[in-house]
């Protein structure tokens, strides 16, 4: 007889004998949450589920407590624990109605002391990061004066971005425009597309964590991307998170955050610029 709310996993109709119960499910939760800042909706059992499974195949572990004993001790299988965990649905050009508004901020940037910065603090697998450098080649022609700092907890996904390389479908739908960005793979890799140099060298690529006490990142960025990446945290955590974003603005700064998300709570932090584009707060001695 099996617990209430256990699930096992069959292979070939075959019992694999791995049993997930409440109680593994719940230190998965535990887990994830303190060092993500992930807030797993109890909904999602069957989705975690599918996925640790994976990580129970690959390391010989025989339960679900074993694996997550040696989630804790091994630092290599915490990285795949929290990579099999994290999810990374993007596109080029997601939430188009933010890029004529970034393509405005960086037309107003006038400083040519500096690069006009910008940080994505979601990488996923490039495809936003590598639309913002698509972009700043669209406003400023040849070696744009633009700096990209991208990041992401996820190792795995990284790799990706870093590669620039994409299955052909991922850009039939883009502006025509946008298309003489990606070289097409010809013979073997037909049916793939590849960023073109001039895009790359415009993004480096960073692990992180957001919950980190200490960002390996440094100076004021002229717009922050933090996109759908919200709505993973409780309410806590997302100031925890958005109070750390601050010292890296100044008065022209941007945030610009996922269709589904709000700043409102935060008001004593941010104010609402555009749809879904926030500016910081600035104490008023500081905002003159």
């Amino acid at each position: 007889m099996k617990a209430n709310n256990e699930r096992v996993v069959t292979i070939d109709g075959k019992e694999a004998g791995f049993a997930f119960n409440q109680g593994d499910f719940r230190q998965v939760k535990k887990l994830i949450y303190d060092h993500a800042g992930i807030n797993l909706a109890d909904t999602k059992q069957d989705m975690v589920y599918s996925r640790i499974i994976r990580r129970l195949r690959a390391t010989g572990t025989q339960t679900f407590r074993e694996y997550l004993q040696l989630v804790e001790k091994n630092p290599e299988e915490w990285e795949a624990f929290v990579n099999s965990l994290t999810t990374n649905l993007t596109a080029f050009f997601r939430e188009e109605y933010h890029f004529p508004i970034l393509e405005s901020l960086m037309r107003s940037h006038t400083d040519k002391s500096r690069p006009f910065r910008i940080w994505c603090s979601a990488a996923s697998t490039g495809e936003e990061p590598y639309s913002l450098a698509m972009t700043a080649l669209e406003v400023f022609g040849k070696n744009p004066p633009v700096e990209i700092i991208s990041t992401d907890i996820d190792t795995s996904v990284l790799a990706k971005a870093d590669a620039g390389v994409y299955r052909a479908d991922r850009i039939e739908k883009l502006d025509p425009k946008y298309l003489r960005y990606f070289m097409r793979g010809k013979g073997s890799n037909e049916g793939m597309v590849r960023v073109r140099p001039e895009v790359r060298e415009l993004v480096t690529f960073k692990p992180l964590n957001l919950l980190d006490n200490q960002w390996p990142i440094q100076g004021i960025f002229d717009a922050l991307f933090c996109r759908n990446v919200l709505i993973y945290f409780d309410k806590d955590t997302q100031r925890k998170v958005l109070e750390k974003f601050t010292p890296y603005m100044n008065a022209n700064s941007q945030l610009f955050v996922g269709h589904s998300e709000s700043l409102l709570h935060l008001n004593d932090l941010f104010r609402l610029r555009g749809k879904t584009v926030y500016e910081r707060q600035l104490p008023r001695s500081s905002a003159g």
